[in-house]
């Protein structure tokens, strides 16, 4: 383990490019990226303060930090960066270097709930089935949802790579591990 710097690098540079993720090291802390921030005008969400931290080696503020987990990756700040900063991106390799070191918000993980029982980050309840039918849309799309084959291949990508043991996923109760069926403790 390197600094938090060189670990974005290495975790992110096989994705995006090295040189991609390496424009953190462009930020003048202009404010840009958080003036313009959607995410940040409803929640704690300071998008140049996770840039500077990251670039101050603040690895366990920023993997404790609920902030983290609040941008919605919509690429404004990306956009608006005048040193090309690769922000979101940036963002995206933090949160998967504190998903590896066992810091992920519970939302998050019930994302990853929600994939491996239905195949959808969002999965098709009944409301969603009896508008599509309204539409002359069959119930279910021809997704994971519908095809159970499809189901347990999602299952099986997600037991190979261990993403099951990450979110702390309980195969008996199929949500996370101390919480009842319905996502509570």
């Amino acid at each position: 383990m390197g600094t938090l710097y060189e670990d974005i690098i290495d975790c992110g540079g096989e994705i995006f490019g090295e040189e991609h993720l390496a424009t953190l090291r462009e930020c003048v802390q202009c404010g840009k990226c958080t003036g313009g921030c959607p995410s940040g005008r409803n929640t704690a969400l300071r998008t140049r303060k996770l840039m500077q931290m990251a670039l101050l080696d603040m690895r366990e503020e920023i993997f404790n930090s609920p902030e983290l987990w609040f941008c919605s990756t919509c690429y404004t700040c990306y956009e608006r960066c005048p040193k090309g900063v690769k922000v979101t991106d940036v963002i995206r390799t933090i949160r998967n270097l504190a998903a590896k070191e066992g810091h992920m918000s519970v939302p998050h993980r019930m994302i990853g709930v929600y994939v491996m029982k239905t195949g959808h980050a969002v999965p098709i309840g009944p409301d969603q089935m009896k508008l599509r039918e309204a539409v002359g849309l069959d119930s279910q799309p021809p997704t994971a949802q519908k095809h159970k084959d499809q189901l347990e291949q999602v299952q099986a990508i997600f037991k190979a790579t261990h993403y099951d043991a990450m979110i702390d996923f309980d195969w008996g109760t199929m949500t996370l591990k101390g919480m009842d069926k319905g996502g509570k403790k």
